[in-house]
């Protein structure tokens, strides 16, 4: 069976490790598994609670390896856990991640191939206290690049072939762009299974979150331009966004704003961490 590697970057998320760690557990794959924990730059014990997982892992027959970095930054956690992966898919984890307990083995199955593949699951946002980021999820949910496209947010896996698509990832914004668009629409695979993905709470978050979203795609186009034509269908037309916008108007209004703030440079701070 094909041996699959997790590589899970994780900076200061004590909060989140053990139950992104738990859901893993929860998988109902047989396969040989080997995650990664990569701490790097930490200030608190995720490195200490990860590594406490480990005989919950080696007692299902995985194996879980936690790798200390004195340097923050998540391209180069994922750079190290490259080097420490072996042969077979390849799977990054973002640590605050809620895998489905079906969503490993159908990432597996879409992945077995000799040809470059592809693969995600369906993005679910986690339930969020502040009403305008439940109304601006709620909004962006039903947009046709998350509820029919394989977004890569926080979770994305490669066969091996895949990821000889690239070596080192290049120190960017958007890892998980420039990952999926090595990949043509057809070399991508949604797996109808969810993982639930957190967003930010609250107004000004939400500009941040997403001016750097924005900024990670134009800087790609500037220094890959031949990976864009990739894409395939992101943005949606006008007579899909009046659909939208006329069943849910509060949702559209809120995302617009969000949108319109980024557009005239509110809140032009530096951008934090996406939670």
């Amino acid at each position: 069976m094909t041996p699959c590697t997790i590589i899970l970057p994780a900076h200061d998320e004590a909060g989140y490790i053990d139950s992104c760690l738990d859901h893993l557990l929860a998988q109902d794959h047989d396969g040989p598994v080997a995650v990664v924990v990569v701490a790097n730059g930490c200030t608190d014990d995720t490195a200490a609670r990860a590594r406490a997982q480990a005989p919950r892992f080696a007692a299902r027959g995985w194996s879980l390896r936690v790798e200390e970095l004195t340097q923050g930054g998540k391209i180069g956690a994922l750079n190290h856990g490259d080097a420490c992966a072996g042969p077979g898919v390849r799977l990054y984890l973002d640590a605050d991640i809620h895998m489905g307990p079906r969503l490993l083995s159908g990432i597996m199955r879409a992945l077995d191939g000799n040809e470059p593949r592809y693969a995600g699951g369906r993005l679910v946002v986690a339930p969020a206290r502040s009403p305008v980021s439940r109304a601006y999820a709620r909004f962006w949910q039903k947009l046709p690049f998350v509820a029919q496209g394989v977004t890569g947010a926080g979770l994305f896996a490669v066969n091996q072939a895949g990821r000889a698509r690239w070596g080192a990832f290049p120190q960017i914004i958007s890892d998980d762009t420039f990952a999926r668009l090595q990949f043509s629409e057809s070399e991508r695979f949604l797996v109808d299974e969810p993982y639930r993905w957190p967003l930010v709470e609250g107004f000004s978050p939400l500009v941040r979150v997403r001016r750097r979203q924005d900024m990670g795609v134009a800087e790609i186009a500037r220094l890959f331009p031949e990976l864009p034509p990739r894409q395939g269908h992101v943005r949606p037309s006008r007579g899909e966004l009046l659909r939208l916008a006329v069943r849910d108007p509060v949702g559209f209004a809120t995302y617009a704003a969000v949108a319109l703030a980024v557009r005239l440079g509110r809140n032009r701070q530096g951008w934090a961490r996406g939670r």
